[in-house]
């Protein structure tokens, strides 16, 4: 991978660890925070969405309708999803948990469904990923699990990654086999979600916007940034970086997501959880490459 598109990548993941901490600092919001970015998404980015729609030819068929609704529709999902997660837990162990779960869930699938034949390697980092998220959410100590709340960071996370896979399979399908442009499925996806939140949001807009006070900065930031840790990631696919290695080093975003909620958010991340981070990362790394 030449150096344009590992500037790019590395900056992706750097970038999508820093949303979610400004995401996790805006926990208490709620849907009124995910309504809010989302409306920012739409508005920041529409202007390049125009000059596609003017310049590409767009598919405009039901499969193509469908394929963008239920991609806006797991979206939405994944966004509450996460959002919850980050008011119960620590984004040390949240974003971790989430981000190594979508690889793990898309290999057992390709094991159990399609009849993919494990590889030793990805046996490794199967377990390498099931040790890892261990590690995070028990810094080592295997009764943390016992106690009041123990699993919710894992529960959570669990849940944001297994709609993470979601989402990844259906967008590739919207985006390879129906020809849709990845910018326009990603801001349709944003619209629907506003559309969808809308209504819940607006149903009481003063305890919304109570709820939203002094946030507002972290709205437009993780408006605009949201989506840009995933175009710069096409950006460096399009100038020819192999999947092979851009997928592996995007999930560097997990040990960044630990740090960040050790050195900003004061989580007791501790030496275990640093460990876990790193064992995850090899982990998802064995079963990208394998």
């Amino acid at each position: 991978m030449s150096f344009a598109p590992f500037v790019l990548v590395v900056s992706a993941a750097f970038i999508h660890a820093f949303w979610n901490l400004l995401s996790k600092r805006s926990a208490d919001a709620g849907p009124s925070f995910v309504f809010a970015y989302n409306l920012i998404c739409c508005v920041a980015y529409a202007p390049w969405v125009v000059w596609l729609g003017l310049h590409d030819e767009m598919p405009r068929t039901w499969p193509a309708a469908i394929g963008i609704v239920l991609s806006g529709l797991v979206h939405l999902a994944y966004s509450l999803c996460l959002q919850r997660g980050y008011q119960v837990a620590d984004l040390s162990v949240v974003y971790p948990t989430a981000r190594g779960t979508g690889p793990l869930l898309s290999s057992f699938s390709a094991f159990l469904l399609l009849g993919e034949k494990p590889t030793s390697l990805k046996v490794i980092g199967l377990f390498g990923v099931v040790a890892g998220i261990g590690l995070i959410a028990t810094q080592g100590d295997l009764t943390a699990f016992r106690r009041p709340g123990g699993q919710a960071g894992v529960r959570w996370g669990i849940g944001t990654g297994a709609l993470i896979a979601s989402y990844t399979v259906v967008d590739a399908y919207v985006v390879k086999d129906l020809g849709v442009h990845p910018v326009i499925l990603d801001w349709c996806s944003n619209l629907l979600r506003f559309v969808l939140l809308a209504p819940l949001v607006l149903r009481n807009p003063d305890l919304a916007l109570a709820r939203m006070a002094g946030r507002w900065h972290l709205v437009v930031a993780v408006g605009l940034l949201s989506p840009l840790s995933y175009i710069f990631v096409l950006l460096a696919l399009d100038m020819g970086a192999p999947l092979s290695v851009v997928a592996p080093a995007r999930e560097m975003s997990m040990m960044v997501g630990a740090l960040l909620g050790m050195l900003v958010l004061h989580e007791a991340v501790g030496r275990w959880r640093l460990v876990g981070c790193l064992v995850l990362v090899l982990g998802v790394v064995l079963l990208r490459r394998s």
